[in-house]
């Protein structure tokens, strides 16, 4: 009998007790019964019994109505407000569907559902109920109630040193990320709803795309930007603004307190110190040189190189990701709480700045009237002395961005403000440097794009009295979406790809030294398609993308020159022809196998060309309109669904049709199935023979 199992039988002794503490030397262990909660309603809620049992409902489902409920509320002018939310931590699907998520962010698989065994399920069923009855707590190390696949099972003797290693790690436990995710499916459907429309940032169905495309139409004609870093909030936030945000969408004291305890565990030196010490050994080690790290079986598998290098690329405010405490992927979702309360204040203070004028040549009677070609958008005609005045906002993550039709007074005293709101609301002290206030015509840098206008005359072309089309000359202001080609020239400089900044030289793509030709050419193509999605809507796509190309192209020449001992690049493209997509050989090696005789073998992968050797080949900027009123797909989804859900929906419908003499498809396909069977086939194999008589007739004549 081994140790662990007797102590895990001796009777409940205050000598047990003492003998409970060396469990954690022998090995990670489930733990005992925990307390159970204080409030008896749970103990009710919560019967102990087969985990198989417990799987009746889908989860997916269980989400969709969460979903649906929220936005329900929203379309009924009602503030998203939940009270009692412990429920849905109750349904056990919902924690099998985040066990699952959990596997696939740590294996690289997602797990179906059948395939999960039932030792697994009994203790997800454990977590589930240490959370109801309050016995779980973030952190902790050494009394699992789950294990990841990856944890390997041992019975030896731990070490002090590695336990003090494991104790002090920053990585956190996989049942944390399990209960994080279950909070995740909670608490997202109940926030989306209340989220303004100008956040997209951490959120569904919005992107830094998104947020492109909204400045390209919606920004146009106004004169003055404002650009706010607000990072810090990503750092370090104070946990009672947090709470004092979700208790505006949420009152459950069950969800609530499990927030609470996991946003303590922010700032925790010892980790930080612990960190930096580990920091410096690892350096040292890879200094004295290291082996080659062989991959578990279900470790997943590194990013490969062109996903880290575009990565690399990241701007700068989508390149930090908040991590509060043992919060986890919750922490997003927990920021953007947060930041929607700055939200609200610019929605409110839009309205009232507006102040419409006859004289201007936009928005001179509404809020929403923009008075110009919807599909031109960019362009603003010009407009007398007095101009509407009227702002915009719009917010990515932890950066925004404010465009003022106005004098410069007004986006000084809004900076004020916007000062006072962050340091007496949000707690975080900003200074002029962090709210950069510039004219349009200088342009300002937003998402790697630089946001900028310049005055044009276009031909318009007009209709006159009498229906008559006029054309003539005009003049107006064109909004400019360019991608910042300095920024992307430093990417690639920092990435060892480019020297130089005046007059960049590539360099050779060292990391590739030991790949194939093929291998090479289709990790750089990966790259250079996504380097030209991310410049879809650049002004100067073509530009960019094709000084990317040629960076990567002249690198990968230098690679093959140095690896096929060819001297020089020029040689490469004598052999290699402009895209490399001709093999390449070593010139000391005359007696290795024709390529052709290879890849018929199917001993080598075909060579492909890297993409984009010519101007011609590279995409043009998307000029797609964006309608103002803008909303991600599965929002459409769903105000459709509770559109469809709603009875006096159908009645006016019904009525509407009835009203017009028009004749429901429903009643017309009943009317053919009723005359089908009264009438019979021979019937409708008449009619048609009838029909096809005359076309017949008609051919023959």
């Amino acid at each position: 009998m081994s140790l662990r199992h007797f102590v895990e039988h001796l009777p409940r002794t205050p000598v047990c007790s003492r003998l409970t503490s060396l469990r954690s030397l022998f090995t990670f262990s489930k733990p005992q019964n925990p307390k159970p909660h204080q409030s008896p309603q749970h103990k009710k809620q919560i019967p102990a019994s087969d985990p198989y049992a417990l799987m009746k409902e889908d989860p997916i489902q269980i989400c969709t109505d969460l979903w649906v409920k929220s936005f329900s509320m929203k379309q009924e002018s009602k503030v998203p407000l939940f009270h009692n939310l412990t429920g849905f931590l109750t349904k056990f699907d919902l924690w099998v569907l985040a066990y699952q998520r959990a596997v696939a962010d740590s294996v690289g698989t997602f797990p179906p559902r059948n395939a999960i065994h039932s030792n697994v399920l009994n203790d997800l069923l454990g977590l589930r109920n240490a959370v109801l009855k309050g016995g779980f707590s973030w952190g902790m190390k050494m009394e699992l109630y789950i294990r990841s696949p990856n944890d390997r099972v041992t019975t030896k003797v731990m070490s002090r040193r590695k336990m003090r290693m494991l104790l002090e790690s920053e990585e956190a436990p996989f049942q944390d990320r399990v209960v994080q995710e279950v909070l995740l499916f909670v608490l997202e459907p109940v926030f989306e709803a209340r989220f303004s429309g100008r956040s997209h940032g951490f959120r569904p169905g919005r992107d830094a795309h998104t947020v492109i495309r909204t400045i390209r139409s919606n920004f146009a004609g106004y004169l003055w930007l404002l650009k706010g870093d607000l990072s810090d909030i990503l750092d370090n936030v104070h946990v009672d603004v947090v709470m004092g945000c979700l208790e505006k969408g949420v009152r459950d004291r069950k969800v609530l307190g499990m927030i609470k305890s996991g946003l303590k565990g922010m700032g925790n030196i010892a980790v930080e110190r612990v960190v930096e010490e580990e920091e410096e050994k690892r350096k040292k080690r890879k200094k004295m040189g290291s082996k080659k790290k062989h991959l578990d079986e279900n470790e997943p598998k590194p990013d490969p190189y062109w996903l880290r290098t575009f990565f690399d690329f990241a701007p700068k405010e989508a390149g930090k990701v908040p991590n509060y405490g043992h919060c986890g992927v919750l922490s997003p979702l927990l920021a953007n709480v947060c930041l929607n309360e700055l939200d609200e204040l610019m929605e409110e203070k839009i309205v009232e700045y507006f102040r419409p004028s006859k004289l201007d040549s936009i928005w001179r009677d509404s809020i929403e009237d923009g008075c110009h070609n919807p599909a031109w958008p960019e362009f603003v005609p010009a407009s007398g002395i007095e101009k509407t005045r009227r702002m915009d906002y719009v917010r990515y993550g932890a950066h925004f961005l404010i465009g003022i039709r106005g004098p410069r007074e007004d986006a000084v005293e809004t900076r004020r403000l916007l000062i006072e709101f962050c340091r007496d609301r949000l707690g975080i002290r900003l200074d002029n440097s962090k709210v950069e206030i510039q004219h349009i015509s200088r342009g300002i840098q937003f998402l790697d794009h630089i946001i900028c206008h310049r005055v044009i005359y276009p031909t318009l072309h007009y209709t006159g009295t009498g229906g008559k089309i006029v054309q003539g000359k005009g003049v107006g202001t064109l909004l400019s979406v360019t991608a910042c080609l300095q920024q992307c020239i430093r990417q690639f400089r920092r990435l060892d790809l480019l020297k130089g900044d005046k007059d960049p030289e590539p360099l050779p793509c060292t990391p590739m030294l030991y790949s194939s030709q093929a291998h090479t050419n289709s990790q750089m193509n990966k790259f250079l398609e996504t380097m030209a999605d991310w410049y879809r809507y650049a002004d100067n796509r073509k530009k960019v993308v094709g000084f990317c190309a040629y960076v990567i192209r002249s690198s990968l020449a230098k690679l093959y020159a140095a690896r096929y001992r060819l001297k020089s690049r020029a040689k490469v493209y004598v052999i290699a022809k402009r895209n490399l997509s001709h093999p390449l050989v070593e010139s000391s090696n005359n007696s290795a196998p024709e390529y052709s005789d290879l890849l018929r073998m199917g001993l080598v992968d075909a060579i492909e060309g890297v993409q984009f050797s010519h101007m011609s080949l590279i995409p043009s900027c998307d000029y797609a309109p964006f309608p103002r009123d803008w909303v991600p797909d599965h929002e459409q989804v769903l105000q459709e669904y509770i559109k469809l859900q709603d009875p006096k929906f159908f009645c006016q419908l019904h009525k509407t049709v009835k009203r017009r003499g028009l004749s429901l498809p429903q009643d017309e396909v009943s009317e053919i199935v009723w005359d089908f069977k009264t009438l019979g086939v021979l019937h409708f194999g008449g009619e048609r023979e009838k029909l096809r008589q005359p076309n017949t007739t008609a051919v023959i004549t």
